[in-house]
């Protein structure tokens, strides 16, 4: 074996032992990082659901899922594959309102993005969101603002550039998203995802415990 294979064995050797810390230490911080666990007030409790928010799954399910989230955010991307999955096993008996909470730079845009999509149609919400999710690593942790390949993902759902440019940055989406992270902050929010289950918080941030809380609801 020359020296150079040797190295390049090595290089490859350590970049996986780095890729395999970084997923370890994402899902032990999906797991153990803790959540509100107090009740929550009737009048806070009405903060966790506006009006106009929106969800996946009937509007009389016995159980309703809130989950404030980011789309630019590793850990949400990583639970929304298991998340979907309890929606397809508990389909008809769940539902899913989706909040936003922004915690980074291209947060309100991504934001922007999904309510363009949903403008089109109720579906496409939850196809930008997954969209978006997918492809996170292209736009994902840059500070600049990332509105052309945003753009580029809009015509790529069917999406008209200019419309989905002028939702992305109009005041009424940077509104909404400041109502929202308000919201979060009053019920305890403090990192994405954070889930409350027919209006209680998890007692912490796990697919069990999510998948205890959705089966403990659906007995009462």
């Amino acid at each position: 074996m020359t020296t150079r294979t040797k190295t390049t064995n090595n290089a490859l050797y350590v970049a996986t032992l780095v890729l395999a810390a970084l997923a370890g230490a994402l899902l032990y911080y999906i797991a153990k990082r803790p959540t509100p666990r107090e009740p929550l007030t009737t009048s806070v409790a009405e903060r966790l659901i506006r009006p106009d928010s929106p969800s996946l799954g009937p509007a009389d399910a016995k159980v309703t899922i809130v989950e404030f989230f980011d789309p630019e955010c590793e850990a949400c991307r990583a639970v929304e594959p298991a998340l979907m999955e309890l929606m397809q096993k508990y389909n008809g008996q769940v539902r899913l309102v989706a909040r936003y909470f922004p915690l980074h730079a291209n947060s309100t845009l991504a934001a922007g993005l999904i309510e363009a999509a949903a403008q089109d149609s109720a579906d496409k919400r939850w196809r930008m969101r997954d969209y978006l999710f997918e492809k996170q690593g292209e736009w994902g942790e840059k500070q600049q603002p990332q509105t052309n390949l945003f753009l580029e993902y809009a015509e790529n759902m069917g999406l008209d550039r200019a419309k989905a440019q002028a939702t992305m940055e109009s005041d009424a989406v940077k509104e909404l998203l400041a109502r929202d992270r308000q919201d979060g902050e009053a019920v305890g929010v403090t990192g994405t995802p954070s889930f409350f289950v027919n209006g209680q918080p998890l007692p912490e941030l796990s697919l069990t415990a999510l998948e205890g809380a959705i089966k403990t609801a659906l007995e009462d």
